[in-house]
């Protein structure tokens, strides 16, 4: 049976294999031709999804950020902030928050008027950016540091915001921000 993933979006996509100019074998995922999609992910490879619902196949990653850590940042994000819309990532030793591109009540009252205002169809449409960020420093005691994406065009990068603390305390200061202005003075 062909390695078949369907992403958040709710799109169908196949594993397939192709070579390198050397020869090598190369993996890709395609929503085309499931017929010659190949039926085994190989050893030491896993199928992630980023937060837009690009799929792909990534050797496997050593886990940094238990699952604990992920759901107290997605119940924070939850309880400080006014956001219904959002994506939690764990990558390497980062816990990584993605908020939408879009102006998602806008997005909502256009779709109202084309009657396409279901849940599933909104969120094939939202794409997302990384916002905030929760960087591991200190394994065995757990603490972290809070980073925001600055925009300026001769930055456009992650920048410390705050003192290193615990996970809990640092979403409590930093959740309230997300999608508001306040976000832009955090330095």
């Amino acid at each position: 049976m062909p390695i078949k993933h369907v992403n958040r979006k709710g799109q169908s996509f196949y594993l397939h294999c192709g070579s390198t100019k050397t020869g090598k074998p190369k993996y890709f995922f395609s929503m085309k031709d499931p017929d010659t999609a190949i039926d085994a992910i190989p050893d030491g490879f896993e199928i992630y999804e980023n937060p837009n619902g690009q799929v792909f196949l990534r050797k496997i990653q050593e886990k940094v950020i238990t699952d604990e850590e992920i759901a107290l940042v997605e119940r924070g994000i939850k309880k400080f902030s006014k956001l219904k819309y959002f994506q939690v990532e764990a990558k390497k030793e980062a816990i990584i928050i993605h908020l939408p591109n879009q102006n998602v009540d806008g997005l909502a009252d256009f779709l109202k008027v084309f009657g396409k205002a279901d849940k599933n169809y909104f969120d094939k449409l939202i794409s997302y950016s990384p916002m905030l960020k929760f960087v591991l420093v200190n394994e065995r005691e757990r603490i972290f540091c809070a980073q925001r994406f600055c925009f300026l065009g001769s930055i456009d990068d992650w920048v410390d915001i705050g003192k290193w603390n615990t996970l809990g305390n640092l979403v409590k200061e930093y959740a309230k921000h997300l999608g508001q202005e306040s976000y832009y003075s955090l330095m």
